[in-house]
This record gives C-alpha cells, sequence and structure tokens, in this order.
C-alpha cells in the first residue's frame, strides 16, 4: 500500500496531498472543482446513481471515489485523520468504521428519518474532503426513494444552510425545516440536479465553473 501525507505545506498553504502533483491551493481548487463537477454530471447522465443501494455508506462511498478519484488518493476511503471544524470535533478517526456501521442501520422510511440519518453521516464526516458535495447526492438519492421528491439546492440560501447544518448535532428542527420548504417533485429533471450541483459547490466556496457548460 502506497503510503503518503494527507497534504503539503507550501509557502505557508496546506495543500492536501493530490494525484496531480498539483502544490498551488487555487490552482488545486479550480481543478477539483471543473472535474469533480464534470464527473457529477457524468453519475447523471450514464444513470449510475440509479444502480446504487440507497442510503449505505457503500453507496456514499462510491459517489465520493467517482467525484474526485481523478485527483485525491483517499477518494471514497474512510479518513485516517481527526477532523474539526471551528470549535467542533467530527467523529474520532478510533470510533469512526463504528459509527459508520451505525448509521447504515438508521431507517429512512419517512422525511424526518432520512434528514437525522444525513445529519448522523455529516457528524461522522468520513472522508477527509469533499464529504458535503458528496452527501448532498446522497441525500437527495434518500429523498428520492423515500417520499418521491429531492431538494432543489438552488432554493437553498448558503448562510442559512452553512447555519442550520452547524447547529443540527444539537436540534435538527432548523435543517429539517429549512430543506422541507425547498422540496421538489422534479426528481427526475436534469435542470434540478445541475442547478444542484452548482450551489453545493457553493456552500464549500466553489464557484468559478457552470455545470451545464461543462
Amino acid at each position: 500500500m502506497q503510503e503518503f501525507m494527507p497534504y503539503r505545506i507550501r509557502g505557508g498553504n496546506v495543500v492536501l496531498k493530490n494525484k496531480l502533483n498539483v502544490e498551488d491551493k487555487v490552482e488545486l481548487a479550480c481543478i477539483e472543482e471543473r472535474t469533480s463537477k464534470k464527473k457529477a454530471l457524468e453519475l447523471y447522465d450514464k444513470k449510475l446513481l440509479d444502480t446504487l443501494e440507497v442510503g449505505t455508506f457503500e453507496s456514499l462511498s462510491f459517489i465520493h471515489k467517482y467525484l474526485f478519484d481523478d485527483i485525491y488518493y483517499f477518494a471514497g476511503k474512510i479518513r485516517d485523520v481527526n477532523l474539526a471544524k471551528g470549535n467542533f470535533r467530527f467523529i474520532s478517526m478510533t470510533y469512526l468504521s463504528e459509527a459508520i456501521n451505525n448509521i447504515d442501520k438508521l431507517p429512512e422510511s419517512n422525511y424526518d428519518e432520512i434528514i437525522e440519518k444525513y445529519v448522523e453521516m455529516n457528524i461522522a464526516h468520513p472522508f477527509r474532503e469533499g464529504n458535503g458535495r458528496s452527501m448532498r447526492i446522497w441525500l437527495d438519492l434518500m429523498l428520492k426513494k423515500g417520499i418521491g421528491k429531492v431538494v432543489d439546492w438552488s432554493k437553498v440560501d448558503k448562510n442559512d444552510y452553512l447555519l442550520a447544518m452547524e447547529r443540527s448535532p444539537i436540534k435538527d428542527l432548523e435543517i429539517k425545516e429549512l430543506l422541507k420548504g425547498a422540496l421538489t417533485d422534479k426528481i427526475n429533471d436534469r435542470d434540478v440536479y445541475m442547478k444542484g450541483i452548482d450551489h453545493s459547490y457553493f456552500y464549500e466556496g466553489y464557484k468559478e465553473y457552470k455545470t451545464e457548460e461543462l
């Protein structure tokens, strides 16, 4: 097994170790956005999402690997580092596999259960990078199967979403209400999907490319 550090430090910038040997953070972000958005569109156009077992970590891992495998060695693999965002620490890597197994068993028979499962997976944060973008596709698959709807992410304000997700480990009512107001029954609408990808990336600071133009 090839061993590698999860990042390089270059000129004071932390740059994730990548298959392309890009050492500039801005350049890597542009490549990552363009490449993975193309892959996200392929997931839809090749109907690969329809082949997945909805709501499982296996399906989430497939999505993550498909999006990021051209760029990162860790694509689709459970992280082997601890992560934190602000003052919040995601589940320790020591307990991560066990947590994922427990999340796999959570029910997803109605809207509330689906969002609760999504929140728990976000707390686990199973990958080194790209969790949010992968999990929002994963969430829509659960909603599509469970209630015949998906989130129209273009109707979900970035700041409202990020704040609701930040608070969700303590109280998930806010994220439930926010996403419920953006549900649509256009579950097979390519335009809704593409706009959703663009907004999903925008939440994470990626906004250089439009999916429809790639």
